[in-house]
């Protein structure tokens, strides 16, 4: 494994969710900060960023079920309702009662799912803010890339196993920013991830998560239109996914939206502009948290 793919492994620690272990950091002092990483990465999404936010927070960063370095059964049905799940044991866990949301990606699926959990009077912590990064909060607004749609036919479970780098460094490419673009190096890192484990064989079964948000979609939106707790969206506008399409259907539908663009940014913002993002996040969490 790779030098850094270790270190991170080192400073970690597991918990049993049901019969699978689930890796998580949790590092710093202050408010805890949970942080939910996207697809199909894993917690190391953060790294760029964990410095900043370990100064002045208490972050947790778990690898989701089937991601990372978290386990990866290969005959599993992953969903969000699932990963929500999980979250909330891992913070039963630890013994957290309140926690701020710094969400990406698929992990605003499951932020979503969270906050719909606060309004039903289900959640098992109390949310105080959410910070969303790039992710289908919208579904009708979100636009998969072919890999993303081919992985999720019927035909997912021929061609995920085959896939290699070749295809997919360059589907994880074309998301990025024109000057932020990952190294061969920094995809060869990414790519271990995916292959750690059963990862080939799981990953295109995680990504079909994208069908869950057509059939969750009223559910996971009223949070954002009720907007009970204070929510930024910080987004890289070039993201072709959800970027600045997404951020212009969130300025429809929600009140008072507070968006904040990062210039030439893609994707993936927390690995592309982790100085902005940290600004960002940093300045809404803390008059957040203190109100």
């Amino acid at each position: 494994m790779r030098a850094e793919l270790t270190e991170w492994m080192s400073r970690g620690s597991y918990f049993d969710f049901g019969r699978h272990r689930i890796f998580y950091i949790r590092e710093g002092k202050g408010p805890t900060l949970l942080l939910i990483h996207g697809y199909p990465f894993n917690s190391y999404d953060w790294h760029r960023i964990w410095p900043d936010l370990t100064a002045h927070y208490d972050v947790i960063a778990p690898d989701m079920l089937g991601m990372g370095f978290s386990d990866k059964p290969i005959r599993h049905h992953y969903s969000v309702l699932e990963h929500a799940d999980m979250h909330e044991a891992l913070l039963r866990h630890l013994g957290i009662g309140e926690t701020l949301l710094l969400a990406h990606d698929l992990g605003v699926s499951v932020a979503q799912e969270l906050l719909a959990r606060r309004l039903d009077g289900t959640a098992a912590a109390d949310i105080r803010a959410v910070v969303f990064l790039n992710g289908g909060l919208f579904v009708e607004a979100y636009r998969p890339r072919l890999v993303q749609k081919l992985l999720g036919t019927p035909l997912g479970h021929l061609v995920g196993p085959l896939m290699t780098g070749g295809v997919i460094a360059p589907a994880v490419r074309e998301v990025f920013g024109p000057d932020t673009k990952p190294t061969d190096d920094e995809m060869r890192t990414l790519q271990e991830v995916l292959r750690y484990g059963n990862g080939r064989f799981v990953n295109h079964l995680v990504g079909r998560f994208v069908a869950e948000r057509t059939t969750y979609r009223d559910r996971w939106v009223e949070p954002l239109l009720r907007k009970e707790i204070p929510m930024r969206l910080i987004n890289g506008p070039l993201d072709p996914n959800s970027g600045a399409h997404m951020v212009a259907r969130y300025r429809e539908l929600v009140a008072d939206p507070d968006v904040v663009s990062l210039d030439r940014i893609g994707h993936w913002p927390q690995l592309e502009d982790p100085a902005g993002v940290f600004d960002a996040a940093h300045a809404f969490l803390r008059a957040a948290n203190s109100a």
